[in-house]
């Protein structure tokens, strides 16, 4: 009870040490997680903010190209409106008016019909009532030749283009609709039509570019909007210059191209609705209104649509147009979203992309989920590195402290405590020390008062004795580290042997057939008739057959056993193995094994392992074995390196018929410093995409439990100073294995350091 005690208490104060500590780490690193988690957060946010901002206002600027565009198109328009204006002289003007227009019956004024092709000239239509004067002639001719100047230009981006004269005259050019023109009804006006009431200076007095809604063609179902430019020439009103822009392609990258996780609109300032993801409208249906329209929602869109879906467009426009100037990344606490703002120069649409706040922070969570973990680990390895700090620096001086004492109190002056350490239990083992030889001291003094000079001589004889045997077992204590070095060694190599032999046993024990006791009792009782006299004869053989059966299914229990004795052999032998390896490394620094190698007989060694394995699957083997001379290498390594790689190559094959498979090992001539060791299967082949891969750590293509595939041969292989390189034609066509080795130590040190 006093020796376990104070182990008890010094184990007490380590654990409760550690504990407090462990404790203080772990506040100190989960506050340091949650302040990395928002520093994390915050610039991540920032960061995905950021690039929304630059998205937006990339696309801004791509899907406005087109508008800004149209009012470029209507600049040049009305500049050459104006120029021909004014070059076209009095006598020209009455003789092309004629040549080119023509009155009809019904009183309006439209193309000459003689010769006239829509798909390459403009179309006029003039209504009714309209003042045919020369200043009238010079503005309809100067419209007709502007647009069938630039009309078919212009028509690669924009349907058509066209020209309005304040009397309800249009001129265009829109190969599409070729008779359009002529087929519009003689009391057919433009005067009431926004895009033409857009271009009157009381409703547009800044005489710019002006767009209206959008509208659907009804027949191609296209949805489309209309610039009209104002062009007006001393003071008045002269022509007003017109581009139908199609909108679905628009549409459609709005809707199909966005953020991840987000989703874009669009939409008017007076809360015209132009795209959305959820809320189409249908064909035939005007545009719906985000503020005010008070439609059925089943009468305007595609889906059904919810209040819910309404009131959140409505929320995300408000808070687009109550947004300060400038302002392009919003937040919508409400529905926990992001919004950025980019309007399209002309039409001065809101462009807006959606991202849900849980995408932006997304990142952070990930990043933050990482600090953690690392903070874990860290965590675990500072307290266990502390546990082993504790106890070697701590618990075990301690508990030597304790055990010193015992024996002091038990009349044991020779005390062994660790004095090489300067810091204060260092100081107080010298202390302990001091005490234990002053006690000592005292405690002989008193003796050698109450003993004679032989009781003296037998004290100082005994302590002579206690000190050879302490030095002998000292010595003997090294001696024993040394052998233990040896055995350790030795045992290693044999674990190898015995295990290649078990596994040998149990590849052998597996191919016995023993169904011959079987088949033998079936033939017999197949030919009982026949066989009775001989076997029933006065008695004899007449247990012959149920000896049999029961022989057999004796040996086969025996045969199963054998399998499960063998397989624990196996396992436990590799058990050991791996203890006596982990022993080897803390009793010595591990030495490179150098011996001469005979490497043909090697070679024969690997396929003599694994004979059973190739007999089982029918693979015929075929050598080309030169004479070379002994390498200087490590056995073992080089022998381990053959038996995977043969082992490898018999699986490969599994798939070919068995009087396919063919294994083909070569030995070649020495060439520059090297020997090559090639070992080549008509297997499955090697694919090109896993060629780079088959020699990383932990890649195998068998089911788990047969075999750790090719990272240890070919890091075996470095470690020699060579290499190990795969190849193949592709699948099916068989993989050859090259083992390259130095000849000489040298060589191999060079290769090394290479």
């Amino acid at each position: 009870m006093q020796a376990t005690t104070p182990t008890s208490a010094s184990s007490s104060l380590a654990r409760s040490t550690l504990i407090k500590m462990g404790v203080r780490i772990a506040v100190i690193i989960v506050l340091t997680t949650f302040f990395s988690y928002l520093h994390i957060f915050n610039s991540f946010r920032d960061e995905a903010l950021v690039r929304m901002e630059q998205s937006v206002s990339e696309r801004g600027a791509r899907e406005q190209a087109i508008f800004l565009l149209a009012e470029d198109n209507h600049a040049l328009l009305g500049k050459a409106f104006a120029e021909r204006y004014r070059a076209v002289s009095d006598e020209e003007l009455q003789r092309r008016f004629d040549s080119v227009f023509a009155t009809l019956p019904d009183g309006t004024l439209r193309n000459q019909p003689q010769g006239f092709d829509g798909t390459r000239m403009p179309g006029v239509f003039v209504p009714r009532g309209v003042k045919v004067d020369d200043d009238f002639r010079r503005r309809l001719l100067a419209a007709y030749d502007v647009v069938a100047q630039y009309g078919p230009a212009f028509h690669a981006r924009f349907m058509d283009t066209g020209v309005m004269l304040p009397e309800g005259v249009v001129v265009g050019y829109w190969p599409e609709g070729a008779t359009y023109f002529q087929d519009l009804a003689p009391d057919f006006s433009i005067l009431e039509l926004e895009y033409s009431t857009l271009a009157l200076p009381q409703n547009n007095p800044r005489r710019e570019t002006a767009w209206t809604g959008v509208f659907e063609d009804a027949p191609s179902k296209t949805w489309m909007v209309t610039a009209t430019t104002p062009l007006d020439m001393d003071g008045r009103h002269v022509a007003t210059m017109s581009h139908d822009v199609l909108l679905n392609e628009l549409m459609d990258r709005t809707l199909g191209n966005h953020l991840p996780g987000g989703y874009n609109l669009l939409f008017r300032d007076d809360g015209l609705l132009i795209a959305h993801p959820e809320l189409r409208v249908k064909s035939g249906a005007e545009a719906y209104n985000i503020l005010k329209d008070s439609r059925p929602p089943e009468a305007i869109f595609e889906q059904a649509s919810t209040e819910a879906q309404r009131a959140h467009l409505r929320a995300i426009f408000e808070r687009v147009e109550a947004r300060s100037p400038g302002q392009v990344v919003l937040e919508l606490p409400e529905y926990d979203e992001y919004l950025a703002v980019q309007r399209l120069a002309g039409p001065e649409w809101s462009f807006v992309t959606v991202l849900p706040e849980s995408r932006v922070s997304a990142t952070a969570f990930r990043a933050a989920r990482y600090v953690l973990v690392f903070g874990v680990v860290s965590l675990l390895m500072e307290l266990g590195i502390m546990y082993w700090v504790l106890r070697q620096q701590i618990a075990r001086p301690l508990r030597d402290f304790t055990q010193a004492t015992t024996r002091l109190e038990a009349g044991d002056f020779e005390v062994g405590l660790e004095t090489s350490r300067e810091d204060e239990l260092g100081q107080l083992a010298h202390a302990f020390q001091r005490m234990a030889r002053e006690v000592q001291r005292r405690e002989e003094a008193l003796r050698q008062a109450n003993e004679g000079l032989e009781h003296r001589v037998a004290e100082r004889t005994q302590e002579l004795t206690d000190v050879h045997r302490k030095l002998v077992e000292t010595a003997r204590q090294v001696g024993r580290a040394e052998i233990a070095t040896n055995v350790l060694h030795n045992v290693g190599n044999v674990l190898n042997s015995v295990l290649t032999s078990a596994l040998l046993a149990r590849e052998r024990l597996a191919a016995l057939k023993l169904e011959s006791v079987e088949r033998l009792a079936d033939l017999l009782e197949e030919h009982r008739a026949e066989l009775g006299p001989f076997l029933l004869e006065d008695g004899r053989g007449r247990n012959v057959l149920p000896y049999l059966r029961q022989l057999g299914k004796h040996m086969q229990g025996e045969r199963q056993e054998l399998q499960t004795l063998l397989g624990d052999v196996s396992r436990h032998t590799d058990h050991i193995g791996a203890i006596v390896k982990m022993q080897q490394r803390y009793a010595r620094t591990p030495q490179q094994l150098l011996e001469p190698v005979q490497l043909g007989e090697l070679l024969e060694d690997a396929l003599r392992i694994n004979q059973a394995a190739l007999g089982r699957h029918s693979v015929q083997v075929e050598r080309n074995l030169v004479e070379v001379p002994p390498v200087l290498t490590e056995k073992h390594k080089v022998l381990m390196i053959l038996v995977n790689l043969i082992s490898n190559a018999k699986y490969a094959m599994d798939a070919l018929p068995r009087e396919e498979r063919r294994l083909s090992v070569r030995l070649g001539q020495p060439s520059a410093g090297l020997i090559h060791l090639e070992v080549r299967d008509n297997g499955v082949g090697i694919a090109p995409e896993m060629r780079t891969r088959i020699f990383q750590y932990g890649f195998t293509t068998r089911e788990e439990g047969h075999g750790f595939g090719l990272h240890s041969s070919a890091l075996a292989a470095q470690e020699l100073g060579g290499s190990l390189v795969a190849h193949s034609d592709g699948p099916g066509k068989g993989a050859t294995f090259t083992l390259e080795l130095p000849l000489a130590p040298e060589l191999r040190t060079e290769r090394s350091a290479a």
